[in-house]
């Protein structure tokens, strides 16, 4: 057992595995960071239904998944070491009171490495055919007037494989698509530069809007279709 992430399934090679970012709200007791407790079931402290629907696909779609167990502020794990926002001090407008002059270097001893050693370990064992990177968007930030239309969003950095099959596949099935919105993989896109882009590894970076993930109805169905696009991704990068 860790702290940092828990693994559900077995991968198989040539197989597709799921990773989950941000998919808990768990502050550790000792880490006191401050804010109201309402604000941990907000999008500042986790990607909204990504747990469910990571548990759901290893369970029902023989899709392991690596799974964070702490929240993005204790530590973001899509986040370079050296980056300001790895131990935010504010997010969308809110003061993280315990983040304020925290100690970087325990938290990337005690949460980042781990998890990252982990996932180099398990990727390297599972040799997948498809990395499921796997987020979520709030429909608006409270800092912005912007609206964030888009259902679902598909997101890399240079390698663009799995994207371009899959951006298609999401409209054909009437979702509004995001192409690398509403942000870029090429400013935010830790995980994947490290875990997949380096190594060559194909991967799939989807964010679904958080306001269709809510439900146990919604993440069954977010599973099953994801589990589908995958597939034929993979199917169509052999």
């Amino acid at each position: 057992m860790s702290e940092a992430f828990r693994q559900l399934g077995t991968p198989t090679p040539g197989g597709i595995v799921c990773t989950a970012d941000h998919a808990s709200n768990a502050v550790p007791a000792d880490i006191p960071l401050g804010i109201p407790e309402h604000l941990l079931h907000e999008h500042i402290a986790l990607d909204i239904g990504t747990e469910a629907i990571a548990e759901l696909l290893a369970r029902d779609h023989a899709i392991p998944a690596h799974i964070a167990a702490f929240s993005r502020l204790v530590c973001d794990l899509n986040r370079e070491e050296s980056a300001p926002g790895l131990v935010p001090p504010e997010s969308d407008g809110h003061l993280i009171p315990g983040n304020v002059g925290a100690d970087r270097e325990a938290r990337l001893a005690r949460f980042h490495r781990p998890y990252h050693t982990a996932l180099e370990q398990w990727l390297a064992a599972a040799d997948p055919a498809l990395i499921l990177s796997l987020h979520s968007f709030t429909p608006r930030l409270a800092t912005s007037e912007a609206a964030r239309p888009w259902q679902v969003g598909v997101l890399y950095n240079q390698d663009e494989r799995a994207a371009r099959i899959a951006i298609p596949l999401l409209e054909a099935e009437g979702l509004m698509v995001g192409d690398n919105l509403p942000y870029s993989g090429r400013d935010l896109n830790y995980t994947m530069n490290r875990h997949a882009e380096a190594p060559g590894r194909p991967y799939l970076g989807i964010e679904l809007r958080q306001d269709l993930v809510e439900t146990p109805d919604a993440h069954m169905r977010w599973a099953t279709l994801l589990a589908n696009i995958a597939q034929r991704v993979a199917s169509a990068l052999r």
